[in-house]
Order: structure tokens, then sequence, then C-alpha cells
């Protein structure tokens, strides 16, 4: 099987599968046991991947926070922030293209009192710069939440510019990156205006079940106050209290290193891969084929595009046996997307509509199976 739908998971790398085993069964440790070896070697291995992840994002080790997966960072910051705060009006700006964490923690804020303006997003998904500063300037919001590439159409909101101007409005940011992690370049030492930032180890070949909160702290170096999701314990910096999964945050370490190393090459791969798909595609459907996604400002190797007339769910289950590909995000499979929606399509597009996610490890010359279909 051809599996091309590798925004919604990736297959583990072997490196990271290697290096998670010894702390499956020799080094068990809990890191929050004191004293003892198999309780420190825990320890070290668990600030050796935090090490590995701050350098690569650019930001101090202790601003990283393990989580879940980027539905509890997305969930723990959101609400964190509006239940420490003092601000009576708990003003969050959204768009109208989330991911579904973010949103239907929009909306379950909403109930108990908070304010929550949904921008309005372009015919490729991306906010109104503008429109975005109208709204700072005039109520002064809590927080912006706003993702960096989407998750369905693969289009790139322009994160730095969005950081500059919530820098200097003095405006905290929340950015889910969990799609542009491995694919795109950033470094929040140069983007001080994000404040905190979400992403997934299974969407860069680690493990399920990990993900990361980036929680900076200010310009004084004080830590950013946050009501936790989960109190107990206090582990992760009293942000996420649990015992940590040490083999989860090995391999989401490793998958780290692994993208650090080879994200230029990763990138150049991702980009021919697409022009191949999208010209086997042509050749295939001819005129039936068009695509949603644009050509510039996006992550590489995310196409959507509907072939007119074919619906989407039988094409799917019709060459299931041949090929993984998917309708949209996998975290909002059983609704019509939101996001198509947002964009304008009439629902016979929506129903129209594929997405195939591309992943490095694919050979170019498999490929030609959509040739066959």
């Amino acid at each position: 099987m051809l599996y091309l739908d590798n925004s919604a998971t990736t297959r583990i790398h072997e490196e990271v599968f290697q290096a998670m085993i010894p702390y499956l069964r020799e080094e068990f440790g809990n890191p929050s046991s004191k004293y003892y070896l198999l309780a420190e070697n825990a320890k070290k291995a668990v600030e050796h991947s935090r090490e590995s992840i701050a350098n690569f994002v650019g930001c101090e080790a202790d601003e990283v926070v393990f989580t879940s997966g980027s539905t509890e960072s997305n969930n723990m910051i959101i609400k964190g922030i509006v239940q420490q705060s003092q601000d009576e009006r708990k003003h969050i700006v959204t768009s109208k293209v989330e991911h579904p964490s973010v949103l239907e923690t929009c909306k379950f804020l909403e109930s108990t009192g908070a304010k929550v303006s949904y921008l309005d997003v372009d015919q490729y998904g991306r906010i109104d710069i503008i429109q975005l500063r109208k709204i700072i300037k005039e109520d002064r919001p809590l927080l912006v939440s706003l993702i960096w590439g989407n998750n369905e159409l693969g289009s790139l909101n322009d994160i730095p510019k969005i950081s500059e101007i919530c820098k200097e409005e003095n405006v905290l940011l929340h950015t889910d990156a969990t799609q542009v992690v491995g694919k795109v370049k950033f470094d929040l030492s140069k983007l001080p205006g994000i404040r905190f930032l979400s992403f997934s180890g299974h969407k860069i070949h680690g493990p399920k079940g990990i993900g990361v909160a980036i929680i900076r702290k200010d310009h004084l170096g004080r830590r950013t106050k946050l009501t936790p999701l989960l109190h107990g314990g206090g582990q992760e910096f009293e942000y996420r209290s649990g015992t940590l999964p040490v083999h989860n945050i090995v391999g989401l370490g490793k998958a780290i290193e692994i993208v650090t190393r080879d994200l230029d090459s990763n990138i150049e791969k991702l980009n021919l891969l697409e022009e191949r798909c999208k010209e086997l595609l042509k050749n295939k459907f001819g005129h039936q084929v068009a695509f949603n996604s644009d050509h510039k400002d996006k992550i590489p190797g995310l196409i959507s595009f509907m072939i007119l007339g074919v619906n989407n769910q039988r094409f799917i289950i019709k060459h299931a046996d041949k090929l993984a590909l998917s309708t949209g995000s996998a975290c909002s499979s059983i609704k019509p997307s939101h996001v198509l929606k947002a964009i304008g399509k009439t629902d016979s597009e929506i129903r129209s509509t594929l997405r195939i996610t591309l992943s490095p490890d694919i050979d170019p010359d498999d490929l030609n199976l959509i040739l066959e279909l």
C-alpha cells in the first residue's frame, strides 16, 4: 500500500524506535523519583530530549513542557490563560480554519463567558493581517491563537508578521505548529512575539501520545502563569502533572534530532514529490482535477485537490487496498470540512475533495500508482 496520509500520522522512524526500546525494558525508572540510578538515568534522558527540542525550536530548555500531544497542548494553553486571567473580558482572537482542538476549546470557553472573535480567511485559508491588527488595537484581546500551517490546505499564515504585531501591542500569541515542525524552518529566538507553541511527536516520525507545549518566559525571565489542566505532583514546572512517559519523550527527542539533521534535504524532497504528484494527478484525471492548495507559502508535500464529479469517500473506499489518503483532517472526519466551508467551497466541492500528504521516505517511482487508479 502507498501511504499518502502523513498529516494524520507518520511511520515511526527506525532510529526513533531503537532509541525508545531501552526505556521500555531496562531503563524503566520514574524521573520524579530520587537518587537511585534508574531514576537518575530517566531524568537525564528526559532532559536530553528537552535540550534537543529547545535547540531545534530556538527557546530555553525549561520552556519545553511535555504533554500527550497537540490537542492537550492547545487545550492547556488556551484554557489555562483564560482561567488564570483577572481580565473580565477574557477575549480570544482565533480564525475559522483552526484545528478542532482550538475551535472546540474556544467554543467551550464561550459557554463560560469568554468572548471569541473568529477571523475570516481568504481562498487559501489565510487570515487578513489588517483585520487582525484592527481587532487588537480596538479591543486589546487577552490571547491570539492562530494556526501556523493549515492541516487541510497546507497554507501558511504569516506568523512572523503576526508575532511582530502581537509583540508591539503586548498581546499574548499562541500558534499551533503541528504541521510545520520538520517541514518549515523557524527560530523562536527571532520571533519573541510567540509566547506559546504546540506540536506532536507522531507528525514527525516519532511516537504517538507525546507532544510539546512551548511556554515562553517574559522579558524579565518570569514564567507565564496559567491554570493547569492536570493538577497533581507538579511535574513539568507545575504546568502539567503526571508521571512522564520517558520512552515517548526519548522517542520525540530522537525524532527532533533527525529532523534537525535532515531538515534541508527533507524540504527539498517533499517539494519534488509534490510536483511529481500534481503532474501525475493531472495526467490521470485531466480537467477533472482542481487544486485547493496554493502553490506558494505552504507546507511542502501537502496537496488538497478535487476530482470533480467523484465522491471522495467512495473513492477512498474503492482504492483502500492500494492507497491511503484522506478527505481532510483525521480529527474531524465525521463532519463536513469547516476549513473548506470557510474558504467558500460548495457542499459538492467539499464532497469531491481529497488530501494527499507526502513523506520524504516515499520513492518517487511509487507515486506512479496514481496512474493505475
